[in-house]
């Protein structure tokens, strides 16, 4: 995966760039109260698979918004936790579950 090149030209594009798809933001969202290991994040998000659960964390590694912690154990022990830029998207997310519910409210069938 190649790293997202930011430039100036539209701060929701370049949002959108960061943390669109439809796992990244629920991978934020699940790291953002305490640092998780992989198949705690799996568990936490059932219908991920594990290989699109690596992806996208790499992807958000390689774009600051998760860091990686490797223990250097036997068994491999990894640990994933939401940087500092990561926190700044959990209004964002907030915000999103607030329109969802609001949302499903009005729009009762």
């Amino acid at each position: 995966m190649d790293k997202i090149k930011l430039t100036n030209r539209c701060p929701i594009r370049t949002s959108l760039e960061l943390l669109g798809g439809k796992w990244k933001l629920l991978i934020l969202f699940q790291l953002r109260l305490k640092p998780s290991r992989l198949s705690e994040l799996k568990k936490m998000i059932p219908d991920i698979s594990e290989k699109m659960l690596i992806q996208e964390l790499r992807i958000l590694e390689e774009n600051n918004l998760v860091s990686r912690k490797n223990y250097g154990e036997v068994p491999p022990r990894v640990e994933y936790k939401i940087t500092t830029s990561g926190k700044k998207a959990i209004p964002l997310i907030e915000a999103m579950e607030k329109f969802a519910k609001q949302y499903e409210k009005l729009n009762k069938t």
